[in-house]
């Protein structure tokens, strides 16, 4: 099971974070952004997935610099505060917070990614646009359109369902055919959060698919292991 533990940017803000130990020799970290509801259990969860599969993994709870401890339903009435509470996000912050997950990372690994879900998703291509990381693993990310003009400084992919209702699919197009160099993959009939098992919206086979290509990217990426535990 991840661990809860707490992590202290470079200006002094410490936040809550989830984190999972690889067994063995890790193949690499992983930061792991969460979508609008917020550092949820599902985001240990997340981690001890990828930890099984050869990453340590550490997902910082980001709404910390506002109120700690926020995390939402996701019901309608989550989704609402969700979208209105993740306005308090701030870049220089945000990447400060991925960029301390990182370091703490690296005095086990040699190799770091990051990877996120929705606005985490977004948060993902920003970081990886941004700071020097080795990958980005980008899970629908809602607001990459608006976001074309940066160009990643590694290795990144993508993924999105075409049946996205919070990312219409001419943005998914346009994001695929702005990058074409980067690795891109779209899932017929998925729609927003297929990787999440708690909602509604969860595509399970297509979270499968996605997952084994992370993995793939991830090893290939990171120079690790070349398969899982």
């Amino acid at each position: 099971m991840a661990d809860r533990i707490t992590v202290t940017a470079t200006d002094g803000h410490r936040f809550d974070a989830w984190r999972a130990e690889a067994p063995g020799d890790a193949a690499g970290g992983l930061v792991l952004l969460h979508a609008i509801y917020g550092l949820t259990p599902h985001l240990g969860d997340v981690c001890d997935w990828f930890a099984r599969d050869g990453f340590t993994a550490i997902a910082p709870a980001l709404y910390d610099r506002t109120e700690k401890g926020t995390v939402f339903d996701y019901d309608p009435g989550g989704v609402a505060r969700g979208m209105m509470f993740r306005e308090n996000l701030k870049e220089e912050t945000v990447l400060a917070d991925v960029a301390a997950c990182a370091e703490m990372l690296r005095e086990s690994v040699a190799r770091v990614a990051v990877s996120g879900f929705c606005t985490g998703g977004t948060w993902a291509w920003i970081a990886s646009c941004s700071l020097e990381l080795d990958a980005g693993v980008i899970f629908y990310g809602s607001d990459v359109r608006e976001e074309l003009a940066r160009t990643p400084r590694c290795p990144v992919i993508l993924h999105y369902g075409d049946a996205d209702r919070i990312v219409p699919f001419e943005d998914v197009k346009a994001i695929r055919d702005a990058h074409p160099s980067t690795e891109f993959h779209i899932y017929p009939d998925s729609d927003h959060a297929f990787y999440n098992p708690e909602q509604g919206t969860h595509d399970a086979p297509a979270a499968a698919l996605a997952h084994a290509r992370s993995l793939e990217f991830l090893y290939r990426s990171l120079g690790g292991n070349s398969g899982p535990r």
